[in-house]
């Protein structure tokens, strides 16, 4: 028996053969590329927040409300860092803003934040698993939120508009959620379950091509770089590609394990703790609503 072996044998001309190096290079740098990406951008954020006093506390301290809600819109005023790369990212406040001081003897009032100032708060993100851990602190205790990255509904509007130097485009998300207010009237601390359809308002750009963006905003074709959330506004103000230093993205370990769910439920728990420990002495209280 004879075998007989059968090879085919291409001849590519020199010219051919160097283009056809060219394009696999070019595949292989940008796969590179992708895999060394990273990056950093700057946010700013503000929150509209109002206070509604009872008669009394409002007879009693005049200038009570003022003072707070000047308080309120520092707090609320902060700059973030999101560190990225295109599978992770972790997004944490800078520690720029003073905290509020507290309360002084000629009658001034100061607001009291149940979670501290946030400094130390961490969310970790990864896009690849759909998956965030989240280091939270509630009134000197440490939480750590694991749970899937939020889906969103995203509406592409092919609205654009320019932030900075990049092209950004409008999506939007509606949504019907259910939110609780907790008010402390006549001394006795209240819940009241309202529902609201609101309409979230993202603008994203495709010149960072990572799904990411903002706390727990993504799911877009693009980094984003604004939003419109109710009473939250977070805005863009930096970005760094590539940059030579850039924070380590390590997931936060440390803190007592929890979903999102019950996270929600043990901070309206505590709430209801803190507006308690603060009623008036006279037994009157504040009713405070928050988001306007």
């Amino acid at each position: 028996m004879v075998l007989v072996c059968t090879f085919a044998v291409f001849y590519l001309k020199p010219n051919i053969m160097k283009k056809i190096i060219t394009v696999f290079a070019l595949l292989l740098m940008t796969s590179i590329h992708a895999q060394n990406f990273k990056g950093r951008a700057i946010y700013k954020t503000h929150r509209k927040s109002s206070f509604e006093l009872d008669s009394t506390t409002f007879a009693a301290n005049p200038g009570i409300q003022e003072q707070m809600e000047a308080q309120m819109r520092k707090i609320f005023q902060k700059t973030f860092t999101l560190d990225f790369t295109k599978l992770e990212s972790i997004y944490k406040e800078d520690q720029e803003l003073d905290a509020p001081k507290g309360p002084s003897s000629n009658g001034s009032v100061m607001v009291m934040m149940m979670g501290g100032n946030g400094s130390s708060d961490i969310l970790y993100k990864n896009i690849s698993e759909n998956r965030m851990a989240n280091k939270k602190e509630l009134m000197g205790k440490v939480f750590l939120i694991k749970d899937n990255l939020v889906a969103y509904d995203w509406k592409l509007t092919g609205e654009t508009k320019n932030i900075g130097n990049y092209t950004c485009y409008k999506a939007v998300h509606e949504r019907e959620e259910e939110s609780i207010e907790i008010n402390m009237i006549d001394g006795e601390v209240k819940e009241e379950k309202v529902t609201k359809k609101t309409t979230l308002v993202a603008w994203y750009t495709p010149d960072v091509p990572i799904s990411n963006g903002p706390s727990n905003y993504g799911g877009l074709p693009g980094l984003i770089l604004e939003v419109n959330d109710g009473d939250l506004t977070i805005v863009c103000s930096e970005i760094i590609l590539n940059p030579k230093e850039i924070n380590k993205i390590n997931e936060p370990a440390k803190g007592k394990i929890v979903t999102r769910q019950k996270f929600g439920k043990i901070s309206i728990e505590k709430t209801k703790e803190m507006m308690d420990r603060y009623r008036t002495r006279d037994g009157n209280g504040m009713k405070i609503k928050m988001g306007g």
